[in-house]
């Protein structure tokens, strides 16, 4: 118990930490009263993490429970810790919409409850944008590539917090894992932040959507998201950088290291590939009337198309005023989401190879029934305990989208707004329809928490915190 508290408490101390970062731009920018919004929860948890640091108990093996309890624990007690600046600071009165602005940051979500971001002194604007980036990768991920804490134990923690239904390691030891993950997200961090300042950012604007863009998560600078640059070389830029977060990490590693081999082979990727160059070159053709020409149709559907896949929700078009098609393109782009392995939410593209393999499998069986047939993955034949875990996953997924469907029809919405809202809560997507196009802060205050409860499970791929649900995990 003492561990687990020990590592909670120094995960804390990461975050209070990442709060230098807003401090130091409100200290060059002359935001004096933003300094006095974060000093107290930043001192609060370099006290306890140090604290804890240098106590060193014996090493002990986290039990299964252990690691679903800290790991749910460790994300809803650091969402509502990064909300204390904005409501302390009094940039969001109400504690309830503070805490969703700050779950809806660290879950890489981006849906908000403002509606006058430009209002903000920037750098709230910032640490709002660097919510994304910390949750992007994985706060517990980050712990292990820093501090060598978690030790026994380290893998499953980690495992738990990643996206996908593999999860492995690219390095022998999960520390070096991490670390090795965190320094490829961190060199794309800088070059799109470098390349965004030559786009005519400046460098508050750059490194905020470099954190939004890299994390998934849409937050920006401007009401209006990219919309309000109108820059076509921004966008070129962060619709590069959003497909390349969305894509496996670990695939970046072995072009570092030459193995090719592992990349041309990779189902999801071949796939992923697939859908959105099909899409983007659809959906520009669907909108060729709408906006008088091929060129421009494919600017916005680029975008767009990364954007939604991506899960990340910049946006530099209301697509909900497209033509029927163009928004049917967009609406199925909520079913498919990211990579495993990135930073991108959503059900995963893996999740429909997988299951699009095995379709043609049960086709394979009724022509010819006495044939032996495997889900090749990779290549790899005899995959057939994915599918049972991945039909398992697809119907705790739309069980959940259901239920907060229904949610957000008692909460005041219309069946296909709350649909979705629904959608891009658990997919982690943060656009929806209708009035949940722009910001969420009508929406009452009960259906808030139950869309940041929505937002967490689905960045911890559900089971995490719904099997606290369950008679099966409170038995001994």
């Amino acid at each position: 118990m003492f561990v687990i508290v020990k590592m909670f408490m120094i995960i804390l101390a990461i975050i209070g930490t990442a709060f230098l970062l807003p401090v130091g731009t409100a200290l060059y920018l002359g935001e004096y009263d933003v300094i006095r919004a974060f000093i107290i929860p930043l001192a609060i948890s370099w006290v306890l993490g140090g604290i804890f640091y240098f106590i060193r108990p014996k090493k002990s093996v986290l039990s299964t429970r252990s690691v679903f309890v800290f790991v749910s624990a460790s994300w809803i007690v650091i969402s509502i810790f990064g909300a204390l600046p904005l409501y302390f600071g009094n940039y969001i009165p109400s504690f309830v919409d503070a805490v969703f602005e700050s779950v809806s940051g660290f879950s890489t979500t981006g849906s908000t409850i403002l509606s006058d971001i430009e209002a903000l002194p920037r750098s709230i604007n910032l640490w709002r944008c660097e919510t994304h980036w910390l949750g992007g990768m994985g706060i517990i991920a980050l712990t292990a590539a820093i501090l060598p804490i978690i030790g026994v134990g380290g893998f499953q923690l980690v495992k738990a917090e990643s996206t996908g239904p593999e999860k492995g390691k690219i390095t022998p030891k999960m520390a070096n894992t991490a670390k090795a993950l965190w320094l490829l997200y961190f060199t794309f961090t800088i070059a799109q932040f470098i390349l965004l300042m030559f786009c005519g950012m400046d460098w508050i604007d750059a490194l905020s959507h470099a954190f939004s863009t890299l994390g998934t998560g849409g937050f920006s600078t401007k009401n209006a998201s990219l919309a309000g640059f109108n820059n076509l070389s921004v966008e070129i830029v962060c619709t590069v950088f959003m497909f390349l977060a969305s894509i496996n990490f670990s695939l970046y590693f072995y072009v570092i290291t030459g193995k090719f081999r592992e990349i041309s082979r990779n189902s999801e990727f071949k796939a992923y590939l697939g859908i959105f160059f099909v899409v983007v070159l659809c959906l520009a053709f669907s909108l060729i009337k709408f906006y008088g020409s091929f060129e421009t149709a494919l600017r916005y559907s680029s975008v767009q198309t990364a954007s939604i896949m991506s899960t990340t929700g910049f946006s530099t078009a209301d697509f909900t005023q497209w033509p029927p098609l163009s928004q049917l393109l967009i609406f199925v782009l909520f079913f498919i989401g990211g990579c495993s392995g990135s930073t991108g939410g959503g059900f995963k593209v893996i999740r429909w190879v997988i299951l699009s393999k095995q379709f043609r499998v049960e086709i394979k069986r009724m022509l010819h029934p006495h044939g032996v047939f495997n889900v090749r993955v990779n290549g790899i034949p005899g995959r057939n305990d994915l599918v049972l875990n991945i039909a398992a996953f697809l119907f705790m997924y739309f069980l959940l989208v259901f239920a907060t469907t229904v949610m957000g029809t008692i909460g005041g919405l219309d069946l296909f707004e709350a649909l979705t809202g629904s959608l891009s809560m658990v997919g982690n997507v943060g656009p929806g329809w209708g009035r949940l196009t722009g910001n969420m802060g009508f929406l009452p205050d009960w259906l808030k928490c139950w869309y940041c409860f929505a937002m967490i499970a689905g960045r911890l791929e559900l089971y995490n915190l719904i099997i606290f649900f369950t008679r099966d995990f409170w038995k001994k």
